[in-house]
């Protein structure tokens, strides 16, 4: 089968268009015939993760299509459903933390960007109806970090404000759909005047630019809730924003991994702060009912061929996107 492979030298010089052996499913897994995939930050760092003396991997985590083979033991999808893929294997329900042996589609098993990937019968859940198959392929990773973020770790309700700094990733334009449709009042971020216009034809009541005073643009106004994304470069910038008693949750670090924070300031604000990453299957169907009940779809980018996984890939190092990357695999 076709596939996007990495092997051999760290980065995307690592990675080529080639053919690999189709997978057969073993007891208790299915192989879905792909539809279509999405590009995650995470793909990036899996070009450095994934060691050069290791046998080539196929990358990607996010992917839908249609179930073509059983493994023995599977009933509960048959041939011929169409199916999103969870890309979170062994965490079935929603708990503090994720359970030891938890691992992600991509790294260190085969991932999406190919035209057959073999999966636990588990995390093959039905597509919703009104996606397409790009919407679909793109959907899983970014919208199941957004979901227990806001929601489960998070705590939003109707009424609390809500600060995204970055917007224009996945995650960030899930964050602001789903926010703004639990009822919360949002403001983001972006340095790009084109993804802060964006941003508010999606319903954010501010887009601030990154480099202005956050304080003054906010009129002095703290936030209920900030999800933090970016990293070193926001994180005291955020808090900042916090009104006593907030919550700040943190799934990610793009701009660096290291914070120095005044603890005295943290708390006498009486802060509250949530690391949080991906989610679990519990979770998984919470969100897919959530988008159903409030018809929401993925923000879609550009989508490629596998053949252009250069220019996705470039694209995605660039932060040029404003929402999803797909790649239509049939």
């Amino acid at each position: 089968m076709k596939a996007i492979l990495h092997a051999g030298k760290p980065g995307l010089s690592g990675v080529s268009a080639g053919q690999i052996e189709k997978p057969v499913p073993g007891p208790g897994e299915v192989r879905i015939r792909l539809k279509a995939a999405g590009l995650n930050h995470r793909d990036l760092f899996v070009l450095h993760r994934h060691k050069e003396t290791e046998p080539p991997l196929v990358i990607g985590s996010d992917g839908a299509g249609i179930v073509d083979e059983l493994g023995a033991g599977v009933t509960t999808v048959q041939t011929g459903d169409e199916v999103i893929i969870n890309p979170g294997l062994g965490w079935p329900d929603k708990s503090d933390a994720p359970p030891e042996g938890f691992e992600i589609v991509g790294l260190p098993f085969h991932g999406t960007f190919a035209e057959f990937i073999t999966v636990p019968a588990e995390t093959a859940v039905p597509k919703p109806a009104h996606l397409s198959w790009e919407e679909a392929g793109v959907l899983s990773l970014a919208a199941l970090t957004a979901y227990r973020a806001l929601f489960t770790r998070g705590k939003v309700k109707p009424g609390m404000t809500v600060f995204i700094p970055g917007i224009g990733s996945g995650v960030a334009t899930f964050l602001l759909q789903f926010a703004k449709a639990a009822g919360a009042i949002v403001y983001v971020t972006s340095r790009s005047e084109e993804k802060r216009q964006r941003a508010l034809e999606l319903g954010a009541d501010k887009a601030i630019d990154s480099a202005a005073d956050w304080r003054e643009a906010l009129g002095g106004e703290k936030v209920d809730l900030v999800i933090e994304s970016v990293g070193a470069a926001t994180f005291n910038r955020s808090l900042e924003q916090l009104k006593t008693g907030g919550t700040i949750v943190t799934f990610g670090a793009s701009a660096g991994d290291e914070v120095m924070i005044n603890l005295r300031t943290f708390f006498y604000g009486q802060f509250n702060m949530y690391g949080s990453t991906l989610g679990s299957g519990e979770e998984m169907r919470e969100m897919l009912a959530f988008i159903e009940t409030h018809n929401l779809r993925p923000i879609m980018d550009q989508t490629y061929t596998l053949d252009q996984f250069e220019d996705a890939f470039i694209r995605m190092e660039k932060a040029e996107q404003i929402g999803k990357i797909a790649f239509a695999i049939e």
